[in-house]
């Protein structure tokens, strides 16, 4: 038998304890004799083999998560009390076929009679036992303002629209109208997409839903409420009325609201309660569950700058509940891609019949009325729900409460093996622990820096900064190829800083022979690599559980697993136990769980980034050019980072180092070689570019001047249009000359064009912003008419450096109070729309700061700030000039529309300070 010398980390400095002479050197001889230290044998065949199947088994997760869509059902295989996706299809058929439906128009009116007129079927072919109510509901005018989101600076007016909203209840239990579950989605459209996606395809799953519904109701404890709203594409003003004005608003309990930010494949939960109640249901009998925290959390975060009804029924209401998305293809939200033949078969399915078995629970439930406590009381219990789905097979839900024991006590027994081992290890351990941590902070840096370098170098390269949107996969290539690289040069430098201080501290040790030591030290230092990873996941659920971040079940999921493993298979409580190679077996059993809970949300959510660039920018030409493409490699460094990191710390005694550093030049010189080259080009005819042409008539310049008239072309999109302006021609210049403010936002790069620009509009439409009162009193008060003449969709934007508060009347009718408002920037905006009846003349009074009157003139004449801007746009009307410009854009550019974007013709006004 032999015997095996302390390990560094654990033993203590026995060098104190030799004796001299030549009989010490004698049994130092016999301590080494026999002694063999087992090297780490992996070849480069061995590590391309382990790449492959944890990028395959990633892919695999991904794909049976994310892309393994039902089986469509016909109306004879759902029968007549299920969901059938091919009679769904006809209705998302027959709405886009009317094109665009922006609220104001013919077509929303022909999509509205179309939904009234399958709701009337509906209720003919109910069961006797079920009482089908159908209302087509008006709205004369309303106001809101929302706390939080993209609306938070500005008051959203909305009139003359028409919602319709069908209730389904037992004919025999009256007592079930007064709880309701409130399913809701809108019909109407931007003006730039016929919307299969957004949202054609959510409202076909409702009156698919309510045929369902309609033969299920009689044994309801609880009314289902359907509503096809108009106006969210306006600042979910549909959602609102109904809220605010519809008689049975008040007996909603429960609000689930099906949205789109792309098209097709599956529909995901991204935001749930704040009462569990809905989601625990939801997970307890979907047949597909999909969805995840991870979502909630980012969209909550303000990253994404977008909003759905949810937030008004959360808000407003008070209602706790779902919102329901679906998020592939999201390059095509809101442009003319948005089409039927994108959406894939089986996306309407998955949603119905997710929906159709949850709508069956929570209808007969007798726990409804809890679902509708007050928003603040189930967050200040710490009562939420933490959520996410295994492979779109079960889903795994508790609670907040849970959620913080859970991971505390995790919390509490790392922390308490790491004290026992630093303990027990000494002044050694400690400056091990040290020297890995930095190891780590220089992985994170080097793999941020090499990732970022590489954004910065595209828009040197490629005609567009974002080269990768037509082949997502061409990020693998550019950032994570450098992303990783980076993390290996980090982590190795960290590792030779290690392994020096380990060289150190074994030459103080006579026991062995130099080459026995060389060999313990890289076991050593390897086996620091490998717990510096854990290390980093337990700071993140430290900060996650303090500030109660639900994701955070991440981290647990990606220290536990990893943990137990190299406990059950490399720790020992031997405290002479020489350190042996780091087995496969242990990284094998360490990320298995890993990849499986967590694979398909990383790919998805890049997915998800990348669609979200092409409208990345709020102002364009505001915003560099490379920063979409930097925010994505800081995400795919990030993940590299913490996920490869236990697979990294093998590397460094393999023989396999040259090969896979080697490996990842190529490929990220290949993908290079493919943008520098144009092969693969950044838009197709599917993937579009998201531009804006609009036809400007500008009489900000000043009073009794001639109107200015002009085409402004701009993009949401990252990028400039040098060649493409070579193709259209038509006189446009473009550079950052002129500016132009929409009110809602500033173009500070585009193309212009003054030529052919005096038809189509008439100097009749510009609007009007009148002073009929001007008090100075103890206080300053200014009364303005506001005449927008034929424009029903507008925007005017008040200086709250000027304007304390205001009021805003229509008629006789105060809409909005002087009760405080927030703003931006020093501005409060009104945002305005509705239908071919709404208003067009209103009374705006203005309440001024106090010192704003002895404000000196040439301080106001410098400042150039006017006390309001408005700008009115004339929905559905093309100029020749514009229709020129439409025809000659390339095929993979396409009209954006959102609730902020100007249409095809708009005017810009405004009144100045000294007016």
């Amino acid at each position: 038998m032999r015997r095996r010398p302390e390990s560094s980390s654990t033993a203590p400095d026995t060098s104190a304890k030799k004796s001299s002479g030549t009989s010490k050197t004698d049994e130092e001889a016999k301590l080494n004799h026999g002694i063999q230290i087992r090297t780490a044998r992996r070849s480069g065949f061995t590590w391309l083999t382990l790449f492959a199947v944890i990028v395959y088994s990633s892919w695999a997760v991904y794909q049976y998560q994310y892309e393994n869509l039902p089986v469509p059902l016909t109306a004879e295989q759902a029968g007549k009390r299920g969901f059938s996706e091919v009679a769904a299809m006809k209705h998302v058929k027959a709405l886009t076929e009317l094109g665009p439906h922006t609220i104001g128009s013919d077509a929303i009116e022909l999509a509205l009679q179309y939904v009234l007129a399958e709701l009337e079927n509906i209720k003919k072919t109910a069961h006797w036992e079920v009482d089908v109510e159908v209302d087509l509901f008006h709205v004369n005018v309303g106001a809101t303002r929302l706390d939080s989101g993209m609306f938070v600076d500005r008051t959203i007016i909305y009139s003359d629209l028409d919602h319709i909203v069908l209730r389904m209840l037992p004919k025999y239990a009256p007592e079930a109208r007064e709880n309701a579950i409130l399913v809701s989605s809108h019909i109407d459209t931007v003006f730039s997409t016929e919307g299969a996606g957004d949202c054609s395809s959510c409202v076909s799953v409702m009156l698919e839903l309510a045929r369902g519904i309609s033969q299920w109701a009689h044994g309801f404890k609880n009314s289902v409420i359907f509503l096809f709203n108009t106006g969210e594409e306006e600042g979910l003003s549909g959602a609102h009325s109904f809220i605010t004005q519809h008689p049975w608003s008040t007996t909603i309990r429960m609000a689930i609201d099906l949205e789109a930010m792309g098209i097709g494949g599956k529909s995901a939960i991204f935001q749930a309660g704040p009462h569990p109640l809905a989601v625990e249901t939801f997970a307890s009998v979907a047949k597909y569950p999909s969805g995840n925290i991870i979502f909630q959390d980012i969209f909550s975060s303000g990253v994404i700058n977008s909003a759905t009804d949810f937030q008004v029924y959360r808000e407003v209401a008070g209602l706790s509940g779902l919102d329901f998305v679906y998020a592939d293809h999201g390059a095509v939200y809101h442009t003319k891609n948005d089409k039927l033949k994108l959406l894939k078969s089986g996306s309407l399915q998955h949603l119905g019949e997710n929906m159709l078995a949850f709508l069956l629970q929570i209808a007969t439930s007798s726990h409804l009325s809890k679902a509708n406590a007050t928003v603040d009381d189930i967050q200040s219990s710490h009562d939420t729900a933490v959520y996410y789905d295994i492979l779109g097979q079960y889903m795994v839900i508790y609670r907040q409460r849970f959620a913080n024991m859970l991971h505390s006590s995790v919390i509490l027994q790392s922390l308490l093996i790491w004290t026992t081992s630093l303990l027990m290890g000494g002044s050694t351990a400690a400056v091990s622990l040290a020297f890995s941590c930095l190891s780590n902070i220089l992985m994170w840096i080097f793999s941020i820096s090499f990732s970022v370098l590489a954004a910065f170098i595209l828009p040197l390269i490629s005609s567009s900064p974002l080269p990768y949107l037509s082949i997502p996969w061409l990020v693998l290539g550019l950032f994570a190829a450098p992303a990783f690289l980076g993390a290996l040069i980090g982590q190795h430098l960290g590792y030779l800083v290690l392994k020096r201080y380990l060289s150190n501290v074994y030459a103080k040790r006579k026991q062995l022979s130099p080459a026995i030591q060389a060999d313990l030290i890289k076991l050593e230092t390897e086996r620091w690599l490998f717990k510096a990873g854990s290390l980093q996941w337990l700071v993140l659920l430290v900060v996650g559980t303090y500030y109660k971040i639900g994701s955070s079940y991440l981290a647990l999921v990606w220290l536990v697993p990893p943990a137990f493993a190299y406990g059950l298979l490399e720790a020992t409580l031997t405290p002479g136990r020489l350190p042996k190679p780091l087995k496969l077996a242990t990284l094998w059993m360490g990320l298995a769980i890993p990849i499986l809970a967590s694979a398909g949300q990383f790919i998805k959510l890049t997915t998800v980034i990348i669609g979200l660039s092409v409208r990345f920018i709020r102002h364009p030409g505001g915003t560099p050019e490379w920063l979409p493409s930097v925010g994505l490699s800081l995400f795919i460094a990030a993940v590299i980072c913490l996920t490869l990191v236990y697979l990294l710390s093998y590397i460094h005694l393999s023989g396999a180092k040259t090969s896979i550093v080697l490996s990842t030049c190529i490929l990220f010189a290949l993908s290079l070689a493919v943008v520098f080259s144009g092969i693969i080009p950044p838009f197709t005819e599917e993937t579009a570019r998201a531009v804006n042409v609009v036809h400007v008539v500008d009489t900000t310049g000043g009073f009794g001047e001639k109107p200015n008239s002009y085409i402004s072309l701009f993009s949401f999109t990252p990028g400039k249009f040098t060649k493409e302006v070579e193709e259209i021609k038509e006189g446009f210049v473009c550079g950052r000359h002129k500016a132009i403010d929409y009110v809602t936002f500033s173009v500070k790069y585009g193309c212009l064009t003054y030529d052919g620009t005096e038809e189509g509009w008439d100097e009749s439409n510009i609007p009007t912003l009148d002073v009929v009162k001007d008090i100075n009193g103890d206080k300053r008060i200014t009364q303005v008419k506001i005449d927008t003449k034929r424009s029903i969709r507008w925007f005017l934007a008040i200086n709250t450096e000027e304007i304390e508060d205001f009021t805003f009347n229509v008629g006789l009718e105060e809409l909005v109070a002087a009760d405080g408002k927030r703003s931006i920037d020093g501005w409060h905006t009104i945002q305005a729309s509705g239908g071919k009846n709404a208003p067009t003349k209103f009374e705006l009074t203005l309440f001024w700061l106090q010192n704003s009157t002895r404000r000196s003139a040439k301080m106001v004449q410098s400042e150039q700030r006017p006390l309001l801007r408005i700008r009115t746009d004339l929905p559905g009307v093309v100029t020749p000039k514009v229709e020129t410009v439409l025809e000659k854009l390339p095929p993979w550019y396409s009209l954006f529309g959102k609730s902020t974007s100007p249409h095809t013709l708009s005017f810009l006004s405004s009144l100045p300070i000294d007016f």
